[in-house]
């Protein structure tokens, strides 16, 4: 048996999906983890002022509805986090805030806090494009 075995896992996420890759000595797996967060409902028939033409619109978010967002984003980070936890180092790309949130998670939980994660700036990527970004980071390492 090899005294080191190679296990990375890298992550593209936005709050509506994730593509995780992991890399091990048995070879690399690519999956997908789709979010069921609901989108923030826009009230209709709006008003704006001619003095103020891009001014504020409304929009209906009530304390529940928020509540509710934020259960189903950490259900969903949740999982991400599930499905990766055996990695020894890990590469989070994305577009938006969520890889900064996911981040947060990792340092909250036990089983992650010790582990090397690297955050990177990523436009949206199809699977393969993952995959080739985290193949070449890990081989760069």
């Amino acid at each position: 048996m090899k005294a080191y075995q190679k296990n990375y896992a890298g992550l593209w996420i936005d709050r509506h999906k994730a593509f995780i890759v992991s890399i091990t000595d048995a070879g690399e797996t690519i999956g997908r983890v789709e979010s069921d967060i609901e989108r923030k409902v826009r009230l209709s028939g709006g008003s704006r002022t001619g003095k103020i033409p891009f001014g504020p619109q409304q929009v209906s978010v009530d304390g529940k509805q928020e509540a509710r967002i934020k259960r189903q984003l950490h259900e969903y980070y949740q999982e991400i986090i599930r499905r990766i936890q055996d990695a020894n180092e890990i590469l989070i790309l994305g577009p938006g805030e969520a890889k900064t949130e996911i981040k947060k998670e990792f340092e909250k939980s036990k089983a992650l806090a010790s582990k090397k994660v690297t955050v990177k700036p990523a436009d949206k990527m199809s699977e393969r494009q993952v995959a080739a970004r985290v193949r070449q980071f890990f081989s760069e390492a």
